[in-house]
C-alpha cells in the first residue's frame, strides 16, 4: 500500500516513534528528473536524495522545512534503478523546539548503504 506518492518517489511504509523515522520508499525509475540521468541507465542524483530525506522528514513532522546546514553527505554508491526499486530510509533527528532540526539520516538497502546524511534544517 503506497501512503504517499510524488513523481521521484512513494512512501510504501513509514514509522516514527522517539526521534527516529523509519520508511520503505518505491523509487520511479520513470520519474521526470531521471529522465536525463541517464537514459537507459536512470540512477538517482545526489542532490534527489538529499530533498527524498527532507520531503520524507517534513511530512514526519508536518511541518515546512529548510537545510540550514549540510556537515557531512556521503554518496556511497548509486541508486542504480534498473536493479533496485525500493530503498530504505532511516532518519534519527533531535528536534530541541528552537524551530532547528538536527538530523542524521541514512539511504540503504540491507546489504548496501547508498547515501549518508548529517545535518540541520529548519522552519520555513
Amino acid at each position: 500500500m503506497t501512503i504517499a506518492n510524488n513523481d521521484l518517489f512513494s512512501i510504501h511504509k513509514i514509522t516514527h516513534e522517539d526521534g527516529v523515522i523509519a520508511a520503505t520508499l518505491g523509487i520511479n525509475q520513470d520519474g521526470t528528473i531521471l529522465k536525463g540521468h541517464f537514459p537507459g541507465q536512470p540512477v538517482v542524483p545526489g542532490a534527489c536524495m538529499l530533498q527524498i530525506i527532507k520531503d520524507v522528514l517534513e511530512r514526519a513532522l508536518n511541518l515546512s522545512l529548510r537545510l540550514k546546514k549540510a556537515d557531512h553527505l556521503k554518496f556511497m554508491t548509486m541508486i542504480d534503478l534498473v536493479n533496485i526499486s525500493t530503498v530504505d530510509l532511516d532518519i534519527s533527528y533531535k528536534y530541541p523546539g528552537d524551530s532547528t532540526i538536527g538530523i542524521t539520516a541514512r539511504l540503504s538497502n540491507p546489504d548496501v548503504i547508498y547515501f549518508k546524511f548529517q545535518g540541520i534544517f529548519v522552519e520555513a
